[in-house]
């Protein structure tokens, strides 16, 4: 009987396609919102986009705990996600929402993600699983887990051309995620985001493009930009990335559009070149003083 077999299940290789990534620059207003990224939906869909992204926050910038929570639904009965759901369908795309702040329990909200099928039907939905709670140098403080509670599910769901596996924002800085949704047959993954403007100064696209060629898949992160309502400054910079590591296309600070195609045949090309999910192999932490001498290739067992 042969061995089973271990590799990393193949990305789909559909035929080329146009996605689209909004940015926005959310403010506190669910409907104000939901009408600043319709607008620029309805654009994308125009020039030929089949997939359409928005950033993290699509709903709602509201930071203020009690504020937040006199403003959120339940899924059922959210009206951004009725919305969105209904512009979908009308416009025949794939309507991936990077997030909106959904009622998960009394005191908890969740930080999801949806992706809406060309019939507005929830094809998928993705819980944010790293909470942003840091201090920051400049004095910004930020506690997500005050309002929001983690998910504990990584999620993938099939596009018709290519599997797509979905991460927001903090996740980012969680590289095991971003390769465990590559060896489930990801070819492409989403990276929704409101990156703040430091943080994405220094980081923002070095930690993306690394995620595109660690995993050999397309990267895709429609951001917020600019200064909000709230006062939140947010980095922008919506990002394309190809599985070379190669920006296709990136947007500025201020709300708008960016387009690319996206060829899933170039995923297989680049893991073929560099097969680096083939090669991972588990291995064993040693502690400090636990091992006298450390065996080295060529030793005798």
């Amino acid at each position: 009987m042969s061995a089973p077999d271990t590799r990393p299940a193949a990305a789909s290789e559909g035929a080329p396609f146009k996605a689209a990534l909004v940015q926005m620059r959310t403010a506190k207003s669910v409907g104000a919102n939901v009408e600043a990224a319709s607008a620029l939906i309805r654009q994308a869909a125009a020039e030929g986009a089949s997939y359409i992204q928005t950033p993290e926050m699509t709903g709602t910038m509201e930071e203020n705990r009690a504020a937040l929570f006199a403003i959120l639904h339940e899924e059922e009965s959210d009206p951004a996600l009725a919305a969105f759901r209904t512009l979908a369908a009308e416009l025949k795309v794939h309507l991936h929402i990077g997030s909106l702040a959904v009622r998960a329990s009394e005191h908890r909200a969740a930080n999801r993600s949806y992706l809406l099928g060309p019939d507005g039907s929830i094809a998928a939905r993705y819980d944010k699983i790293h909470m942003f709670d840091v201090d920051l140098p400049n004095g910004d403080v930020y506690r997500e887990s005050t309002a929001y509670r983690p998910g504990e599910l990584a999620v993938l769901a099939d596009l018709p051309q290519i599997r797509l596996g979905f991460t927001i924002c903090y996740d980012l800085r969680f590289p095991a995620l971003f390769r465990a949704l590559a060896e489930a047959g990801a070819g492409m993954i989403a990276a929704p985001a409101a990156f703040t403007r430091p943080t994405g100064e220094a980081h923002w696209h070095i930690l993306l493009r690394a995620r595109a060629i660690e995993t050999g898949c397309f990267v895709l992160a429609a951001a917020q930009g600019g200064k909000h309502e709230n006062g939140r400054e947010t980095f922008g910079h919506s990002l394309i990335i190809d599985p070379w590591g190669t920006i296709l296309a990136e947007g500025g600070t201020d709300p708008g559009i960016i387009t690319a195609e996206i060829d899933p045949a170039k995923v297989t090309a680049v893991r073929s070149r560099i097969p680096s999910l083939d090669h991972g192999r588990r291995f064993e932490l040693v502690p400090p003083g636990e091992v006298t001498r450390l065996r080295v290739a060529g030793d005798a067992a």
